[in-house]
């Protein structure tokens, strides 16, 4: 398995749930946001994937038979600041992937998208028939590759997943591996964060209609997630067959829960400052996990939120300064 994007938050969790199903893994990885410390299950192999020869090179010095591809940017607001940026990566990276994997007889092609394709929610759960209409150039990126997909199957026979993840959060529950971004953009870390001397908090919108006027959001663990990047593998290997699920517990929390939740597990207060909404923030926004779930043979084992901040605190507690502290 060539795991793209490895040395990062998500990729080195799925990298361990690789090892541990008994598949041999390589890290591709320029190291821009990930962590050569994340490295350590299989071996890393440092480049850029908008280097198709330098994606082609590993596909063929170490056999790799397939691709799970998470290397892309994913700062949403950063993404309307510099969208050539996020195009440049995402899309163009993605093809270059795709192209070396046309060159080396690749056909298997796992690839982490997100719910932000489909923009504002006209309905929830968010089912994968959802219509995909991003509202920013992040979204519009992984939607692009997600419509490429097709048309590598017909022209090169390369089958893909596609899955759609909602807010990814948590730690490995054996401490190896965690959340380490400069500048975090997630909110448990950041709550995390304020409450051990960090930042205060900001808390954008207190009236939306919800029962505490806050956001509802899908919280799934990481470790989860990793497992369902397994099976959606096995899945496709075993049946032939293209498809994309959506990737959450199908339960919301909102702000106020989370920040309540930080505070019940590390015992200390949360200081945040109160805010007008962010454009552009639906007032809910969870998933319909039920297609994972019958198809991939998937459940998270860690589906409560208190078990999700619980594993995050426990990094951040032993980790005060990421992946430097190792």
């Amino acid at each position: 398995m060539l795991v793209t994007g490895g040395a990062g938050y998500i990729g080195s969790h799925a990298a361990k749930a690789l090892t541990a199903a008994g598949y041999r893994v390589v890290v591709f990885d320029n190291l821009a946001a990930g962590h050569r410390e994340a490295v350590r299950y299989g071996e890393l192999v440092q480049g850029d994937i908008t280097d198709a020869a330098a994606v082609g090179a590993a596909l063929a010095r170490y056999d790799v038979s397939a691709v799970m591809h998470f290397a892309a940017f994913l700062d949403v607001g950063e993404s309307v600041r510099d969208p050539a940026r996020y195009y440049r990566n995402n899309v163009s990276g993605a093809l270059s992937v795709l192209e070396a994997m046309v060159a080396q007889s690749v056909q298997v092609f796992v690839f982490s998208s997100t719910c932000a394709t489909y923009g504002e929610p006209l309905e929830t759960p968010i089912s994968e028939t959802h219509p995909q209409r991003p509202i920013n150039s992040y979204g519009e990126t992984k939607l692009a590759v997600e419509r490429a997909l097709p048309h590598f199957e017909r022209a090169h026979g390369i089958r893909s997943v596609v899955l759609r993840y909602f807010n990814a959060a948590g730690a490995d529950p054996d401490g190896e591996l965690g959340e380490d971004h400069s500048p975090e953009i997630h909110f448990i870390p950041r709550a995390i964060e304020a409450a051990t001397g960090g930042a205060g908090l900001h808390v954008f919108g207190t009236d939306y209609p919800t029962p505490d006027g806050t956001c509802l959001r899908d919280y799934i663990h990481v470790t989860d997630l990793a497992d369902a990047h397994v099976r959606a593998l096995e899945a496709i290997v075993e049946t032939r067959t293209s498809g994309a699920y959506n990737l959450g517990t199908g339960h919301p929390h909102s702000v106020r829960e989370v920040i309540d939740t930080v505070e019940r597990v590390t015992g200390r207060p949360v200081p945040r400052t109160l805010a007008a909404r962010r454009p552009g923030d639906p007032a809910v926004l969870y998933a319909a996990p039920h297609k994972a779930q019958a198809e991939l043979r998937w459940r998270p084992r860690f589906p409560d939120l208190e078990s999700i901040v619980r594993s995050a605190w426990e990094w951040h507690r032993t980790h005060p300064h990421g992946y430097r502290a190792s």
